[in-house]
């Protein structure tokens, strides 16, 4: 079940990534990289953002241990999906009110004409983030029931909306294929709503609202375990965010180089690490709520042997082949020899910390399953504070690769900490027990 589970899960994210590469090659051959394929980034990159930090990891990693837990699961769940709808489309509405102040707060450096341009944009766009989160919300609800298949694959449909409303408008002028493109957002967000909606009813989980009276007990310490996650959830994003700011002030191509190393190590990271996770932590959070933590260690225990075995794999294979890696995806145009060197530099760099990234995320999952998000966010912190310590003393000898490397030892930082709270005794009894 678990390693059926982790193959669907990476298929269903290699399906994606290669459906987003054409859909990002048909970008920039129809749409180009001009003023409106600006516009619509800044206005995509908005709901993109929320979905990645709120709507995905940090609800599943409050939602499925509270749901797990809780003896009135109907009522709970439908409690929860009415209320962070609702705040949803409030805020989505607000947005499209106010769409002109949201983008100038965004995009500060566009004049206002381009404000102009962007605002309606923004005001399409944001409403993807309510429809990823009843997508996000029903997927949860079919994990815990050990099904993945539907959301793994799901994935690829916002691709595909996006691929079909290029291939409509390629011969429109590009500010209304700017428009094409942000529907085609919303009937990607749509499809994946359609298909686990029909999962869900296959299942038999359809019973999700009920209006009786209840205690706030359960919510509120789902709320506080969620925040908690939103917060920890956020720190890869204000890493990433730091590391592009520090490479502002080195030369030119720097920020690129890190942006296309970062993309190929996140890859493997995706495949292996993140479909792993996503399998395992439903079935880890079911038996700590059956109060049954040695099958719950032997999972980690199975997971963590499969996991190092293929990132170690993983990262022999990038560090042995960067430079043709990256010749082979990039190198065309003005991409040149000299920006292949740098950037696989940059993706050995980012390697190195592949494993310890990779095994943290399995060991987390012991802590969200324990609801001690708050635990989890402290220790995420905690890891950005040296990533930041550490790219401010290597930036200036080794530049944008002194960058890379310091996430890399704060990745080593945050699978020192996670195994702490989790238990160098535990850890050790884990792996001397037969599976």
């Amino acid at each position: 079940m678990l390693i059926k589970s982790i193959f669907t899960n990476s298929t269903g994210i290699l399906t994606s990534r290669i459906l987003g590469f054409i859909r990002d090659l048909l970008t920039a051959s129809i749409l180009g990289a001009n003023i409106y394929s600006d516009i619509f980034f800044v206005a995509f990159k908005l709901p993109n953002l929320f979905r990645r930090v709120f709507a995905e990891g940090a609800f599943t990693q409050a939602f499925i241990p509270a749901y797990a837990k809780t003896k009135h699961k109907i009522r709970f769940s439908s409690i929860i999906f009415l209320q962070l709808f609702g705040f949803l489309i409030i805020l989505s509405l607000l947005v499209t009110a106010f769409s002109h102040l949201v983008a100038k707060a965004i995009a500060i450096g566009f004049d206002d004409k381009t404000i102009d341009l962007a605002a309606p944009l923004f005001a399409i766009n944001f409403y993807y983030l309510p429809m990823i989160f009843v997508v996000t919300f029903m997927a949860a609800l079919l994990q815990y029931k050990n099904h993945f298949a539907t959301t793994a694959y799901a994935t690829a449909l916002l691709n595909l909306g996006m691929i079909a409303a290029l291939l409509i408008s390629q011969d429109m002028e590009k500010y209304d294929i700017t428009f094409y493109l942000s529907y085609g957002v919303l009937v990607g967000g749509l499809l994946q709503i359609i298909v686990h909606l029909i999962a869900i009813k296959n299942l038999n989980l359809c019973k999700i609202f009920h209006f009786k009276k209840h205690k706030k007990k359960e919510e509120n310490k789902f709320y506080k375990n969620f925040f908690s996650a939103t917060l920890g959830s956020s720190t890869a994003h204000i890493s990433a965010f730091l590391d592009t700011w520090l490479a502002s002030f080195l030369v030119s191509g720097s920020i690129s180089y890190l942006y296309y190393g970062n993309r190929v190590f996140q890859l493997p990271l995706a495949l292996f690490a993140i479909a792993t996770s996503i399998a395992l932590f439903p079935m880890i959070a079911r038996a700590i709520k059956n109060k049954d933590e040695d099958k719950a260690l032997r999972l980690m225990k199975k997971s963590s042997i499969i996991l190092f075995t293929l990132l170690s794999i993983a990262t022999l294979i990038g560090i042995g082949f960067d430079e043709f890696i990256i010749w082979l995806l990039f190198e065309r145009g003005a991409f040149d020899a000299q920006d292949t060197a740098n950037t696989a530099l940059i993706l050995s760099m980012y390697l190195i910390g592949l494993i310890p990234y990779g095994i943290a995320k399995i060991f987390s999952l012991w802590l969200y399953a324990k609801e001690q998000q708050f635990l989890a966010a402290k220790i995420a912190m905690k890891s950005l504070g040296f990533n930041i310590v550490f790219s401010l003393l290597l930036i200036q000898p080794y530049g944008a690769a002194g960058l890379a490397f310091a996430s890399t030892l704060s990745g080593f930082i945050l699978f020192y900490l996670t195994l702490k709270e989790f238990g160098f005794k535990k850890f050790y009894i884990m792996f001397k027990k037969p599976i």
